[in-house]
């Protein structure tokens, strides 16, 4: 038996990558040195919707230092829609975007015109040249009176319902039959985006003597961003490189999607043989990258009169946009997690997908859960005030037990998987947040303040968080000879997660290391050729269980060859500090890096003197050639494919301080309950809640993308559109807990997007609870102040 290594999971050491990023050592696109690269702006739709009656570029083209001008006509056999993701018999009416728009324009900011010249400066101007004239066409902004009148999005297609499809669970129509009571309500959360720091960006540059091309790419998922141009552009793999360096926020839009411009700049680099780049600036974020969360329930509750929830029906529609090319990935997670962390065992759901003209959605950091979680969680809140019972009492009566898990929701999927709750205590997390937000004492203190004229309002939400999705993730961990630090090197990409330290604690925990000993390499398809990439709170499951299988395979090389060089036998062998030793004889050791050399039969002392001291060891191997899976070299891989999802869980619960005057809304206190099973790195754990809570709390009181009957979006600019500052996020008051998963032998669950699931259904319950004298009933996300003064206005006590 080898002695273990010393633990390094679940100690929060300091982040790897701080050094770099806080002295202003980051590598994002723009960094990336191009002083030839031609630049590209784009003529994009200054209308919603409307047939292209003229588009003349030949000013443009004339225009001093314009390397060309593209339309539609000029894309030849790169003239076709998008690939469509995840096709679907639910989804009979997919329409995906063209590269450049072609004879009509479906929502402001499409690209119709992409102008290359030597600066962006004279790139923007040449854009001002282009004659375009637009004839006007009906714009499809209501999503919901989109389902079954007025005019179409795409004349092509029969109807604006892209897609139609239901999931059922057990027998709901006889659950709601038989029910003694039910509740039924319409929930709306409006549409939203991210705004990450960096906005997109693409660099390409071909280099003429190998025939080579290079992508950087702020991309989510280099690997497929390069399949997809490997398949458009008709290059071998081998010649296409994509690299995703640091990458200054990401939440989803940056995903898995090939965007217009991801195919163009890297086109016309090929065609014009030059380093072409394009730089997204800010109000192309708001027009033309994707944006989310647009979703309409009605949901149904059934349930006996000492409540217990018998039966759950939710039919909702989403506000698709103008294109659907990522497939049903938001409506299915919606719908996979429309019963919460509840036990209810008859479930029907309905989703619909409809076309507007707007800019399309897609995945952004919750994906669904923000939405369904705000229909369920005020539902069951309704439910409460109608059987007269408190809500955290009817959250507990129908709970998922511990004794229950597995727990499973036949009919339901999650990426793929039928939802299988893996484990987890919702009951233990339920109480934990009770007690920390002081649940039992809160009603005497909120009548106490409303005699003061201070309206105070408690909020609370449980949630569950389906992660870990797959195909798979790999890894190579390296054990470098020259300075004795292990390399991993891995698909995936970063844009905050803390992959250079979680993913080094995973290794270095294997092997005896510190952290710090550790690099991680990833975001580069040169360097590792397979994988999906970051997205859906996957990344910790999949590639930290790939890397964990990597560093074993290197520790028993490790292992095997110390033995032959300390001529000790392998089960004598402990590993701590970089070092293999003879356990109660520390002195009898050897390092990694010893072992890395000694490997290699060729070992280069005279070119290196600092590896003639290995010669003191006998050698590592009796050697005889190479055994199966052995090499000159000290390193092992590993993929990891999940047999199932697992599922994070958690409660949240605020106090709000309303003022009716006014509409506005403070947080006084934020409580998170959370349980991702074993935490690789606790403090950047925290750190996730953090982040994800603030843009929850951006969802539940500030971030609305706000289109008038025309299609033109109204606030795409910082100075009209919404977002908290740091003095309007709540300070968070954080508990873990930590259920082991069983489905992966770290035991570990995804807890990128936990902490922004919750807080739109806890506000508008606090706000609600804080107006109750009014009569307010609060069934929207977000709110703002405006709108919290129509709220009171319009209720039943407005005049008190």
């Amino acid at each position: 038996m080898t002695g273990a290594a010393g633990r390094v999971i679940g100690r929060s050491v300091a982040r790897n990558e701080d050094e770099r990023l806080l002295r202003g050592r980051g590598m994002y696109v723009d960094d990336v040195r191009a002083p030839d690269a031609l630049h590209v702006a784009f003529l994009r739709s200054p209308v919603a919707h409307a047939r292209i009656r003229v588009l003349d570029v030949s000013a443009a083209r004339a225009h001093p230092g314009v390397t060309a001008v593209w339309t539609h006509a000029d894309l030849g056999e790169h003239a076709e829609p998008l690939p469509l993701l995840f096709p679907h018999e639910h989804l009979p009416h997919p329409k995906t975007q063209q590269p450049l728009a072609v004879d009509e324009v479906d929502f402001v900011g499409q690209p119709i015109a992409m102008v290359i010249a030597e600066n962006r400066y004279t790139a923007e101007d040449a854009v001002e040249l282009i004659e375009l004239d637009l004839e006007d066409l009906p714009a499809v902004v209501d999503y919901e009176a989109a389902v079954d009148q007025g005019p179409l999005v795409h004349a092509d297609l029969p109807t604006n319902v892209a897609a139609d499809g239901t999931w059922t669970v057990g027998d709901p129509d006889r659950a709601f039959a038989e029910a003694e009571i039910v509740v039924r309500h319409r929930f709306v959360c409006e549409r939203s985006s991210s705004m990450p720091m960096e906005p997109r960006a693409v660099l390409a540059r071909l280099d003429p003597g190998t025939g080579s091309l290079t992508v950087w790419d702020t991309t989510q998922c280099v690997l497929p961003v390069r399949s997809a141009l490997v398949a458009k552009l008709g290059l071998p793999e081998d010649l296409l490189h994509v690299i995703a360096p640091d990458v200054g926020g990401g939440f989803g839009l940056k995903g898995y999607l090939l965007y217009p411009e991801e195919l163009l700049v890297p086109l016309a680099a090929l065609r014009l043989r030059a380093a072409v780049r394009w730089n997204e600036d800010r109000r192309e974020h708001f027009l033309a990258s994707n944006h989310q969360r647009g979703q309409a329930h009605t949901i149904e509750l059934a349930a006996t009169r000492d409540g217990v929830i018998t039966g759950l029906r939710d039919d909702f529609v989403q506000d698709q946009g103008a294109f659907i090319a990522y497939g049903l990935i938001t409506p299915w997670i919606a719908a996979s997690h429309v019963a919460g962390s509840y036990r209810i065992p008859n479930v029907s759901v309905r989703y619909r997908c409809v076309y507007t003209n707007k800019v399309s959605v897609s995945p952004m950091r919750g994906v669904g859960r923000p939405q369904s979680s705000f229909a369920l969680e005020r539902a069951v809140d309704l439910l409460a005030h109608e059987l007269g019972l408190d809500r955290a009492e009817l959250r507990r009566r129908n709970l998922v037990q511990p004794e229950d898990f597995p727990y499973a929701r036949e009919g339901l999927f999650f990426a793929g998987y039928p939802v299988v709750l893996d484990s987890g205590d919702y009951p233990k997390a339920l109480e934990l947040a009770l007690d920390a937000i002081g649940y039992d004492g809160f009603a005497a203190e909120q009548a106490l303040e409303r005699e003061r004229g201070r309206y105070l309002g408690l909020g609370l939400a449980c949630y569950v968080e389906g992660t870990g999705e797959g195909p798979y993730e790999g890894a190579r961990v390296y054990v470098q000879p020259t300075s004795g630090k292990v390399q991993v090197t891995t698909g995936l990409t970063t844009q905050g997660q803390s992959h250079a330290t979680t993913f080094a604690q995973i290794a270095a925990d294997v092997l005896g290391l510190e952290p710090d000993q550790v690099q991680i390499e990833e975001g580069n398809t040169a360097a590792f050729g397979f994988g999906a990439g970051t997205f859906g709170s996957r990344a910790i499951v999949n590639c930290a269980n790939a890397i964990s299988l990597a560093a074993l395979e290197v520790r028993d090389k490790a292992l095997r060859y110390a033995a032959n060089m300390l001529e000790a036998a392998a089960e004598d062998l402990e590993v701590g500090g970089g070092m293999i030793h003879v356990r109660g004889v520390p002195e009898r050791s050897v390092s990694l890096r010893e072992i890395a050399i000694a490997v290699n039969p060729i070992r280069y002392t005279t070119l290196d003197p600092s590896t003639a001291g290995v010669e003191r060891f006998a050698p590592a191997r009796t050697w005889s050639g190479f055994e199966r899976g052995d090499g000159p070299l000290l390193e092992g891989s590993a993929f990891w494919a999940p047999s199932s999802t697992t599922w994070s869980n958690g409660v949240h619960a605020a106090i709000v301080e309303v003022d009716p005057g006014t509409g506005d809304v403070r947080y006084l206190r934020y409580v998170v309950v959370h349980d991702c099973g074993v935490m690789v790195n606790p403090a950047i754990v925290n750190g996730q809640i953090h982040g994800g809570v603030a843009q929850g709390v951006a969802n539940s009181f500030f971030e609305r993308m706000v289109y008038d009957e025309t299609g033109q979006h109204r606030n795409a600019s910082f100075l009209d559109f919404l977002m908290p500052y740091a003095t309007e996020v709540p300070s968070i008051e954080i508990h873990h807990l930590e259920t082991p998963s069983p489905l992966n032998p770290l035991g570990i669950k995804g807890a990128g997007e936990g902490g922004s699931i919750s807080p739109p259904a806890v506000t508008a319950a606090a706000i609600e609870d804080a107006l109750a004298p009014f009569g307010v009933h609060v069934d929207e996300a977000p709110l703002d102040p405006q709108r919290v003064r129509a709220l009171i206005a319009a209720a039943p006590g407005g005049a008190a």
